[in-house]
Parts: C-alpha cells; structure tokens; sequence
C-alpha cells in the first residue's frame, strides 16, 4: 500500500499540503487554450494536486480557470503562476508595474482571487532584490498570493533577497524553481537567463539548497523528454528523431547518453520504466525536492507518482550520475 506522506509536503505560506509532483500546463491543446477538464481531473485522480503554470505559457491560464470555474475543485488544487517575463523583444519586466499588470491577468485568467504560489519567471540582476521582496509582500499581504520565489534565480540572488528580508521584517522568498533533472544542460535551451542546478559543475548551488533545504520545484524534470522513454541509448547518431531542437540544445551529449543507458539497465533491473528512474534519481537527492512534469495521460501521472515510491540504492544513485 502506498505511504501517502510520500506524495505530499509542506511549502511555508501555503495552508495545504503540496503534492511532490506539478502537472505541467506548457503543452498543447492546454497552451491553446483547450478544454482541459480530463486532464486536469486525471492528476487530482492520481493524487497530483499542484498544477505549474505561467503569465507567457500561451492561453495555459485560461484553459486551467475555465476548468477551476466549471469544476467547483479551487480550495483542493495548488495553484504555481509566474510572472515578470521578458516581453517578446527580451526587454526584461522585473519591477513591480509589470509584476502587479501579470498578477491582475493571471487572477482574471485562473478566474481566482488568490494564486498559492507566485514566482518571478526570470531575473534582472541590474535590478536590485528589493524591489522583488517588497512588491511580492505587498500582494501577500493583500492576500493574493501565498508563498512566493523565483524561478531562474540563482541561489546566490535568493540568499542576498532574503538576506533583505530578514534585514527589513520582510516574508523571505520560499521557493524556488530551477532546471533540474538527470541530465547535464549543456546549453540553455530557452533563450538565455535560465538556471540549472545539474551536473558537476553545479555542486555549490545543490549544497546550498541542502544546507537551507528551501522547496526546489524541479521543471524539465525529464530533460525535456530525453528520459521519456520514447528514444533510447542507441538512438544517439539520430536523437534528432525523437527529441526537439530544445531538447537537443540542451542535453544531447555523450554523457547524457550514457546516463540514459544506465537508466536502461536499472529499469529493466527493477522492471519500471526509463522514466520512472529518472525521476525517482531526483526525489532520491537530498533537497527538498518537487517535480514539475508535462504528462497528457492518465497513466503517465500513475507511473510519476510511483517513481516516487521507487526505492533505489546509494550504489544505483550513484551509478547513474557518474
């Protein structure tokens, strides 16, 4: 029988539990603004009650309120929204006017009046972290958000936020959303100004988090589906078949290969999937981990929340990022 404590864990500031996985709403039709009502009921089903979302992921927003509206299911979801994205020219919009115009028009969108979890969607490090800490405790206050951090921040960023905090009386930031996953990035996929926490070369911000063990929501959990499952080890000389021009960006080099072969090896050991052991490497790391994962089938949502009852040895962790 599954420990259900496993499932679900504490994020200050927000009054309900949070389960370790996210839906992910950036895919198509969710994007396009489609009725997503299987599958947002589909996750509550297989007990995933944190829903990933954004301001920029398209008309995803619209698609969840719609649902949140028709379904009468608002105080059982956690509800993560991002904002202050770069505009289509890659101005940047961290300041507190664009952050309070995205806030209005996710409210509206999400058609509710509070959002359990905000974030800033990218950093201007020319910006100082004031502004941030002081425009996300003014919404708390006015009780339309709940917990609040960034994702793209590196850790150095958060810990001088909330050193500013601490300093002023102010709520901390609480959470934070970096890429994290298996696989080494190689190259930001999107744009530039995203963080990873992956690989050797981030070992100091993976310590941090440790030591603080403020709540890390993992997004690309899957390296953007190089763990799906869908290509294997063998495929390299034509990944390009099975992954897309993000994806490739990213993570196509030889030592993700081998970590997919390895991934290969110990899924048939203990006869799960590719991806199952994948993701249940991460929820084995020692942070206070989350997973955000994009998954438009009732049975993908069963085998990510399996992943996290799957038990793997220090020598298979270890094996498989080497």
């Amino acid at each position: 029988m599954e420990n259900k404590e496993n499932l679900y864990a504490s994020i200050p500031y927000v009054d309900k539990k949070v389960s370790r996985i996210f839906a992910g709403t950036a895919f198509s039709p969710i994007q396009d603004g489609a009725d997503g009502t299987d599958f947002f009921e589909a996750a509550l089903a297989n007990g995933i009650n944190a829903f990933d979302t954004a301001r920029v992921y398209m008309e995803a927003e619209h698609s969840f309120g719609n649902w949140l509206e028709k379904s009468g299911r608002r105080e059982e979801v956690v509800i993560l929204s991002k904002c202050g994205h770069p505009d289509a020219m890659w101005n940047k919009r961290v300041n507190e006017k664009e952050m309070r115009k995205d806030l209005k028009k996710s409210l509206e969108e999400l058609k509710t009046d509070y959002i359990d979890i905000y974030m800033l969607h990218r950093d201007d490090p020319d910006t100082e972290v004031a502004v941030a800490v002081e425009t996300f405790n003014a919404m708390h206050e006015e009780g339309n958000i709940g917990a609040f951090g960034a994702s793209n921040w590196t850790h150095t960023r958060i810990e001088e936020a909330n050193e500013y905090a601490y300093k002023h009386n102010l709520i901390p930031f609480s959470v934070s959303s970096p890429n994290f996953c298996l696989a080494r990035q190689i190259e930001d996929p999107w744009g530039g100004g995203c963080v990873n926490i992956s690989g050797p070369e981030n070992i100091e911000a993976r310590a941090w988090y440790e030591k603080n063990q403020m709540p890390v929501i993992a997004y690309a959990s899957l390296g953007r589906g190089f763990f799906s499952g869908r290509m294997k080890s063998v495929n390299a000389d034509h990944a390009e078949d099975y992954l897309d021009s993000l994806a490739m960006k990213g993570y196509a080099c030889p030592d993700n290969f081998e970590r997919l072969r390895r991934c290969e090896i110990l899924a048939e050991k203990h006869g799960v999937t590719v991806a199952q052991i994948a993701m249940s490497w991460i929820f084995s790391q020692p942070l206070n981990i989350f997973a955000i994962a994009s998954m438009s089938k009732a049975d993908r949502m069963k085998a990510n929340r399996e992943a996290l009852l799957l038990q793997l040895s220090d020598e298979e962790i270890a094996y498989l990022a080497q």
